[in-house]
């Protein structure tokens, strides 16, 4: 099963200015077979983008909130921690 999924974000800790570019990265520890991702805002079901990474290239004020990834191996899916973003 698929465990160990993490997250980590540019600019680190999750703050940047608006305007600016932010990059989600999801890395998952463990698991087999091809992976699939999906990202996810305050819990939104219809997923952001697809892929292990996300890259917002202009943020804007409503971009702010708790982003999530989840990935899948086709049996299981794991999810990852949530990651505040702040947009100053």
């Amino acid at each position: 099963p698929l465990s160990g999924v993490s997250l980590s974000v540019q600019p680190p800790g999750g703050q940047v200015a608006l305007g600016d570019r932010l990059v989600l990265s999801c890395a998952v520890a463990a698991g087999t077979g091809p992976l699939s991702f999906s990202w996810h805002r305050d819990g939104l079901a219809a997923p952001l983008g697809t892929g292990p990474h996300l890259e917002l290239r202009h943020v804007g004020s409503n971009d702010s909130g708790r982003y999530q990834c989840r990935a899948s191996d086709g049996d299981s899916v794991a999810e990852s921690p949530l990651l505040n973003v702040t947009v100053l």
